[in-house]
């Protein structure tokens, strides 16, 4: 069993989470999807592997750049790591888990939900992303009327499964096929189920601003057996969940690395080797790891505006509210979709049809349109930019944009309260 030690003596901007486990595959992804799954950031990390053991320190602070002080997330975050709790709570139980995977195009995820709202099929929670000319979403439903699974159904499941397909189609000039897919499931963690979805898409073979591409290179050290794969870009939230995960997929094993950054910027250093013990064999290997891991940071790096919707939920919302967008030239390049307890909180990414920044003007315009006053336009705040911004007087925010402190909880997400309600450590979540 991993032994966990949370110090927050140590570092004086970051709280210390040192983890002490014997080494198995995935156990090194498996850590950092805890700590990013909370929203912490992950500013500085060490992993070494002695043997069998892995030694692993995570320098962590919150969204707002503050230390954990709360004890009940500090006990969660041991008592998960500890007992694998975490891991096994992630399933969608009477859900109904669809993947698609296809050419991107302007409105086509408004399409997707508009088809799903048509069909009967609330969409409980979703995420979607774009990269080089290629989408990848997931998403669970249930039934509209009776809030079951849709699977039972096998000619529901082909009409559904029939009208997706026939939306993801389309002129690739890539490839002959269109890589579209349509699976059932509820067990995968959502972003790294897009992460394997975009790679056997072969996102990273299409071209892309290379002179903007975060800075990969891969070297051999004969000597000792590895492969130092070193990368460097912007500082931003689950940098280090992407690398793992994408690491992890392409079957290398993580023997050690350093991660720091200094002032926005990232550096992370891996020494790898391939699953079957040897270092990275040929030229094309590396460009491929090279291309792989740069299309890995890239995906979640979006330059649009974000939009907040925060609403009671009702048939159609989410279709109406996407149609809109459609309807008035606007992109959606990334979206990442949550009903709970009869209120929709939906995040959306836009640009305009050519993927450039749009005019605030024309959001209000578009806000006018839907009637929702409570569609708001967030600008993404760096952890550090918002512990500047609390050094200068300025009062902190949370990712839910309420002010002040005493809502840490509530602002890392229902799963982590509803997890903490399960082990006891809080009487009651929201």
């Amino acid at each position: 069993m991993p032994r966990v030690v949370i110090d927050n003596g140590v570092c004086p901007n970051s709280t210390v989470v040192k983890i002490d486990s014997a080494r198995s595959p995935g156990i090194l992804l498996e850590s950092v999807q805890l700590l990013t799954d909370m929203n912490l950031w992950i500013r500085k990390a060490y992993i070494s592997s002695d043997g069998k053991w892995n030694m692993d320190v995570f320098h962590v602070c919150d969204l707002n750049g503050n230390k954990l002080t709360d004890e009940n997330l500090i006990r969660y975050i041991e008592k998960s790591i500890e007992t694998s709790h975490y891991s096994k709570s992630e399933g969608y139980t009477g859900l109904t888990a669809l993947e698609l995977t296809g050419t991107d195009r302007v409105g086509l995820l408004s399409e997707v939900f508009a088809v799903l709202a048509d069909l009967e099929c609330d969409v409980v929670e979703a995420k979607a992303w774009t990269h080089n000319g290629r989408i990848a979403a997931m998403i669970y439903v249930r039934d509209g009327s009776s809030g079951t699974p849709i699977d039972g159904d096998s000619q529901r499941v082909q009409r559904v499964e029939g009208q997706l397909r026939n939306l993801l189609k389309a002129d690739d000039g890539y490839q002959n096929d269109t890589r579209t897919c349509v699976t059932y499931g509820g067990n995968t963690h959502m972003e790294r189920r897009l992460h394997q979805r975009m790679f056997m898409d072969r996102d990273y073979e299409r071209k892309f601003d290379t002179e903007k591409s975060p800075i990969v290179s891969v070297q051999n050290l004969p000597k000792r057996g590895y492969s130092v794969v070193n990368l460097q870009c912007k500082d931003r939230l689950k940098l280090l969940f992407d690398v793992v995960c994408t690491l992890t997929d392409m079957a290398y094993i993580v023997f050690h690395a350093a991660i720091r950054t200094v002032g926005e910027t990232a550096f992370l250093e891996f020494y790898v080797r391939h699953s079957d013990g040897n270092p990275v064999s040929s030229e094309p290997e590396r460009q491929r790891l090279i291309q792989c891991l740069q299309a890995a940071i890239e995906r979640r790096t979006v330059k649009g505006v974000r939009l907040e919707l925060c609403t009671a939920d009702r048939p159609g919302l989410l279709s109406e509210v996407t149609r809109v967008l459609r309807e008035n030239g606007l992109n959606i390049a990334r979206a990442e979709i949550s009903t709970k307890d009869g209120i929709a909180r939906n995040v959306f990414y836009v640009t305009d049809a050519n993927g450039n920044l749009i005019d605030p003007e024309r959001i209000e315009s578009i806000r006018e349109k839907i009637g929702i006053d409570e569609l708001s336009v967030k600008e993404p705040v760096s952890c550090r930019e918002a512990a500047e911004k609390e050094q200068q007087g300025g009062e902190p925010q949370d990712q839910q944009g309420r002010i002040g402190g005493g809502t840490v909880l509530v602002s890392l997400g229902s799963l982590v309260m509803r997890n903490l309600y399960q082990l006891g450590l809080v009487k009651s979540y929201f």
